[in-house]
Parts: structure tokens; C-alpha cells; sequence
């Protein structure tokens, strides 16, 4: 078995920025990293399909700041900011603690490989055909100004008795290179034959930051 690693923490420190960023001595690490969790999960569960690929938790002394990136701020926002308070209201109620929210858009969605990965997931569970799915997301991406696009489904494709691996690629995506700009996403599609997993790696050019 090839040993893989996470090509965003690999680039931790170097080219990419923690998502959680506070500091806790030995009492209240787990307590913070416990809170963490949960507030991920019910953004997860709540902001489904609003296109969340990124949430930032940053905490100092004794509040708490939350982070939103989303491709549609519309969807989590709402009509003057009720859907904003409602969600707010809530995860303090969860947490039991007052957070701040800062929604933040993402301008280019067809950049982002969890956004990418999440696209062909939502395709594979209306039976559109793999190939066909992933194709058009790395064409799409591609025009976008991408150097280089790889997408890797994994599962009863097609609805295959056997899982199998296929994937797709254009253009350079040097993972082993550090300094390079990469993206990388993975999602679940839920599809009426089981689970397929969809992984998706963007090699952006420098000046590309999207988050």
C-alpha cells in the first residue's frame, strides 16, 4: 500500500494557513478542540447546500470568531441577514457560548477542489455518468485558469457489482513539491449502490489564493 498524505497539512506552515487558529494550555485543549468539532459538524449539517468549503475558528481571551467561506453568501445569509441571526442564535445555543460570524465569498467556485469534488458528488446521485461528470468538472476548471486538475472516484461506479478506482486528470499537479499552490477536497455521494468517494487536486498558479 502506497502511505499518502494530506496534501493541504503537508503544506501546513508553508503554503497554507491552520483553519483553527488559538492557543490552549493542557486543561482546555480538549475542551477547545471538543468545541471545534461541534461547531464544525452543525455548520456541516445546517449550510449542506450552501457551498461550504472552508470554516476558520480563531479564538481570543474569551470570544470566539467564526469564519464562513461560502460560494453562495446569499443562501446563509438571507433576506436582511435573518438566516445569519437564526444560525447564530442557534450555535450559541449549541455551544453554549456567544460566536461571532463572518461570512466571507468565494469568487472563483470552479477553483475549489472540495466545491469541484462536491459538484460531481451531486451529479453521481442523479445518476449522471461518472466519466461524463468528471470530464465536464475538469474542463470547467481548466477554463478557469487552472495549471493543472486530477479528480479520482472510488466505488460501485455505474453500479458495478465490484468497486473499482477510475480518475482523471489535465495539465501538472507535482504533489510532492511544497511550494506549489495545491488544493485538495473529498467528498461522499450517496448514491442508491452504496457510498463513492470523490477526490479532487487543483494545482493553482501563485497569485490564485482563494482562501
Amino acid at each position: 500500500m502506497g502511505q499518502k498524505v494530506n496534501p493541504i497539512g503537508f503544506r501546513l506552515g508553508v503554503r497554507r494557513n491552520w483553519s483553527a487558529r488559538w492557543y490552549a494550555n493542557k486543561h482546555d485543549y480538549s475542551k477547545f478542540l471538543e468545541e471545534d468539532n461541534l461547531i464544525r459538524g452543525f455548520l456541516k449539517k445546517k449550510l449542506r447546500f450552501a457551498s461550504v468549503p472552508r470554516v476558520v475558528i480563531e479564538r481570543a481571551s474569551t470570544r470566539t470568531r467564526v469564519t464562513i467561506w461560502t460560494a453562495r453568501p446569499g443562501i446563509v445569509i438571507g433576506r436582511k441577514g435573518q438566516e445569519l441571526d437564526t444560525l447564530r442564535d442557534s450555535l450559541n445555543r449549541t455551544i453554549s457560548k456567544d460566536i461571532r460570524l463572518e461570512i466571507q465569498e468565494i469568487k472563483k467556485p470552479d477553483l475549489v477542489a472540495s466545491l469541484v469534488a462536491e459538484n460531481v458528488a451531486l451529479q453521481l446521485e442523479r445518476r449522471i455518468a461518472f466519466r461524463r461528470a468528471m470530464k465536464k468538472a475538469v474542463q470547467t476548471t481548466m477554463s478557469m485558469g487552472a495549471e493543472g486538475i486530477r479528480i479520482q472516484c472510488a466505488g460501485r461506479l455505474g453500479g458495478a457489482d465490484i468497486a473499482r478506482t477510475e480518475q482523471t486528470r489535465e495539465g501538472r499537479v507535482p504533489l510532492h513539491t511544497l511550494r506549489e499552490n495545491i488544493d485538495y477536497g473529498l467528498v461522499e455521494a450517496n448514491t442508491v449502490y452504496g457510498i463513492i468517494g470523490i477526490k479532487c487536486w487543483i494545482c493553482l498558479k501563485d497569485e490564485d489564493k482563494i482562501f
